[in-house]
C-alpha cells in the first residue's frame, strides 16, 4: 500500500528556523519534533512510522537512544532515509543503515567555508601565539613582546590530510597567505589534487615536510588514531598540527607528549575524543595550544546554509530523487525498492555531481 503523507522527524536540539519553515511549507509533509530529554518510548514511537529522520551528528550532546543503529532500526520498519545534520554522521551506523535498505544523507560541504576560515584562523593564532600573548597580558606583567615572538605563515609548507570540501577551501585560503599547499587523499587522483590548488604527496610526505600539518578527513576505522606517536615523532621539529575534522583521528595523550618535550610547536585543536574535553584535560594547560568547542564550523550562516541543505535533500529524495550527498551509495537498489513500495513510484537513478 502506497503511503499518502511523508513524516520526517527530528528532536528539539538547536537547528536553525529554516529547516521546520521549509518542510512545514512542503505539501504532503508532515514534520514532528520529539523531545530529546523526554521520555524514551515517547521518543521512539515517534520514529516507528516516521520515513525520514533527521539527526544530529553531535556524539556527545544526543542521547544515545537516539543513535542509529541496528536496534533502532529494527524498531522503525518504515524508516527510509537518516539525514545527518551536519557532513559527519558519527551517530549513525552506516552499515546497520544499509544492511537494513535505509538511505544515509549528509551535508557535505554545507558549512565548508566556515570551517576553512576557522582553520586559518587557527594558523594564524597558534603561529603568532596571538591567544598566548592575550592570556598572559590579561595575568602577569614583566615579559616582552619577543617573550611571544611567533612566525609568519607566508612561505610555509601546510600538508592537508583531506582535500574535499573543506581541504581545498583552505589549499586556496592558504596560497592567498603565500604558503605552499601540499595534499594527500585516497579517494583523489594526483591530477585532482592538483587542480584543487595542491601538489599532491603521500601522508609520509606530508608528516616530514609540513611546517603545518591540518586535517580534513572523516572519521571512520581508516583513520582512527592516524595521528598516533609515530606521525608526530615523523613530523619536523618545531611544526604545527591543526585539526578541525573529528576526535580520535589524532592520539590526544600521544600529541600532549609531543608537545611537552618541544618535538612539535603547538597546536590548534577544534575537536575532542569527549565534547568537552574534562577540565584537567593536559592539552588545556598547555600555552601553546588553541582550544575550541567543536565551532569551526558553527557560524550563524554555516548552520543556517546547512539547515536549508538538510531541509531540500529531504523533500527531494523524498520525491523521488537520488540525494547528491549519499553516504552509502551501495544501499540504492535496496531502498529503491523499499521506496517504491511505500509510495508506489520509481526514485531516479542518476546521482547529480557536487562541485
Amino acid at each position: 500500500m502506497s503511503a499518502s503523507r511523508i513524516k520526517v522527524v527530528r528532536f528539539d536540539l538547536w537547528i536553525d528556523p529554516v529547516f521546520d519553515e521549509r518542510l512545514r511549507a512542503e505539501p504532503g509533509f508532515d514534520l514532528h519534533v520529539g523531545a530529546a530529554a523526554g521520555p524514551v518510548e515517547k521518543g521512539v514511537s515517534l520514529l516507528v512510522d516516521a520515513h525520514v529522520f533527521h539527526v544530529s551528528p553531535a556524539k556527545d550532546e544526543l542521547p544515545h537512544w537516539l543513535f542509529v543503529d541496528s536496534e533502532l532500526l529494527e524498531r522503525c520498519p518504515n524508516l527510509l532515509c537518516v539525514s545527518s545534520g551536519g557532513a559527519g554522521y558519527d551517530t549513525t551506523d552506516v552499515a546497520a543503515c544499509t544492511k537494513a535498505g535505509v538511505a544515509v544523507m549528509n551535508q557535505a560541504g554545507g558549512n565548508a567555508d566556515s570551517v576553512a576560515e576557522f582553520t586559518l584562523g587557527l594558523m594564524i593564532d597558534v603561529s603568532r601565539r596571538v591567544a598566548e600573548s592575550d592570556r598572559r597580558l590579561r595575568r602577569e606583567r614583566g615579559f616582552s613582546r619577543e617573550d611571544v615572538m611567533g612566525h609568519e605563515l607566508r612561505g610555509k609548507t601546510v600538508g592537508l590530510v583531506g582535500i574535499g570540501h573543506i581541504g581545498r577551501r583552505v589549499a586556496r585560503l592558504a596560497r592567498a597567505f603565500g604558503m605552499n599547499v601540499l595534499a594527500t587523499d585516497p579517494y583523489l587522483t594526483p591530477e585532482e589534487i592538483q587542480r584543487r590548488d595542491a601538489q599532491p604527496a603521500s601522508f609520509d610526505e606530508i608528516l616530514r615536510l609540513s611546517d603545518i600539518l591540518s586535517l580534513h578527513c572523516p572519521r571512520d576505522m581508516s583513520t582512527l588514531k592516524l595521528m598516533n606517536a609515530r606521525a608526530f615523532a615523523s613530523m619536523k621539529r618545531g611544526a604545527v598540527f591543526i585539526s578541525t575534522a573529528r576526535g580520535g583521528i589524532h592520539d590526544e595523550a600521544a600529541l600532549s607528549v609531543a608537545l611537552a618535550s618541544g618535538h612539535l610547536g603547538g597546536a590548534g585543536l577544534d575537536v575532542w575524543e569527549q565534547e568537552p574535553p574534562p577540565l584537567d584535560h593536559p592539552l588545556l594547560g598547555m600555552d601553546n595550544v588553541i582550544a575550541t568547542f567543536h565551532t569551526a564550523g558553527v557560524s550563524h550562516e554555516a548552520r543556517r546554509n546547512v539547515a536549508s541543505i538538510s531541509a531540500e535533500q529531504i523533500v527531494a529524495a523524498m520525491k523521488g530523487g537520488r540525494p547528491p550527498r549519499l553516504v552509502n551509495p551501495e544501499v540504492w537498489p535496496a531502498y529503491a525498492a523499499r521506496f517504491e513500495r511505500t509510495f508506489g513510484f520509481v526514485v531516479q537513478h542518476e546521482q547529480p555531481t557536487l562541485e
